[in-house]
């Protein structure tokens, strides 16, 4: 009675096997590396942005596709370590948000896409020639930040204002090509700008301080990722000190500064994932032309503004598109007026 019962089970691990190995592999999910280079806000606005657009596309991680997140976490050597791991691991697509991570892209992958975000000036690093005339594998959205329209914006709030104190990172090409632009068009609206450098997120309180003792008569520190994930620090530096301090990245009024204007990094983020997610369904990267960013947002904080001793004109306030009325109070929504 026994052997027709081992002969069953010997049938059945059989047919089970069989069964196994004729069925399909599991089928690889669309891989995409999204890495940053520090916890700036800017950066998190655009990964948020990112992936909203790709999930309004229909690109759900997991489902079908993967999302591999990376934070360098402010280490250059870092960032290039993680997108050497993408390309090991043979993600298809790269999606680099920052500067630093667009140039470890570059050297770590020639031949997958890069999709690249958040970066000042993509032309300084070797990327093309103009928007339509850029490298085969990579294409994306500039960011390059409206700094004369800010100062217009100053001179306009603080006509009496002469001395701008302005800190900047020198390991960040972008800070630099900042920096450059800042004393270029200050000098054209009779602004001096004093400017101090920061090695790491550390240094900016300190340097903070440097500016207050070289009598400067407002902040507007240049927008780059060092700075950008420690502007809260120089948000109670300028409301301790009643020192007027302002932006680049509009979202900075939550953080302290009394006006801000730039781009909404969200909004930047979803034109990277609508272009991510062109490329993802079969568009040539190489033949799709680098975005700009268009429309520049204005945000207030009156309660930052009277502690730092600014006030704004009714011509001011009408163009605001988010005004913080009260310390602690919740925003406005966009387009207000």
């Amino acid at each position: 009675m026994r052997r027709p019962v081992i002969v069953g089970f010997v049938f059945l691990f059989i047919l089970a096997w069989i069964s196994g190995s004729c069925r399909k592999p599991a089928e690889k999910l669309f891989t995409l590396g999204i890495f940053q280079i520090t916890d700036a806000p800017t950066l998190n606005e655009a990964r948020k942005g990112f992936i909203q657009a790709l999930m309004d596309n229909g690109l759900r991680d997991g489902v079908n596709v993967r999302l591999v997140l990376r934070n360098a976490m402010g280490d250059v050597t870092e960032a290039r370590r993680i997108a050497q791991e993408f390309v090991d691991q043979r993600a298809d697509m790269i999606i680099a948000l920052s500067t630093q991570c667009l140039q470890a892209a570059m050297m770590a992958a020639p031949r997958v896409p890069v999709i690249f975000t958040s970066v000042a000036n993509p032309h300084l690093l070797g990327v093309g020639r103009s928007a339509e005339n850029h490298g085969r594998n990579i294409t994306g959205v500039a960011s390059t930040a409206p700094i004369q329209q800010t100062l217009t914006l100053i001179r306009e709030v603080l006509p009496g204002a002469g001395r701008i104190g302005t800190i900047w990172t020198p390991a960040e090409l972008n800070s630099e090509y900042y920096l450059q632009r800042l004393r270029e068009e200050a000098g054209e609206l009779g602004f001096e700008v004093v400017a101090v450098p920061v090695a790491n997120v550390n240094e900016v309180l300190l340097s903070g301080q440097i500016l207050l003792n070289k009598k400067v008569d407002l902040f507007f520190p240049i927008s780059d990722n060092t700075i950008n994930a420690s502007f809260e620090s120089l948000g109670r530096l300028a409301r301790e000190n009643a020192v007027p301090l302002f932006g680049g990245f509009p979202l900075f009024t939550r953080l302290g500064a009394c006006a801000a204007m730039g781009w909404d990094f969200f909004e930047m983020g979803y034109k990277t994932g609508e272009i991510a997610t062109r490329v993802k369904n079969g568009e040539d990267p190489g033949r799709i032309p680098i975005q700009s960013m268009s429309r520049v947002r204005l945000h207030l904080n009156l309660a930052a503004a009277k502690l730092q001793g600014v006030e704004f004109s009714p011509q001011v306030i009408g163009r605001a598109d988010d005004i913080i009325e009260q310390e602690g109070a919740p925003e406005q929504g966009e387009n207000r007026k």
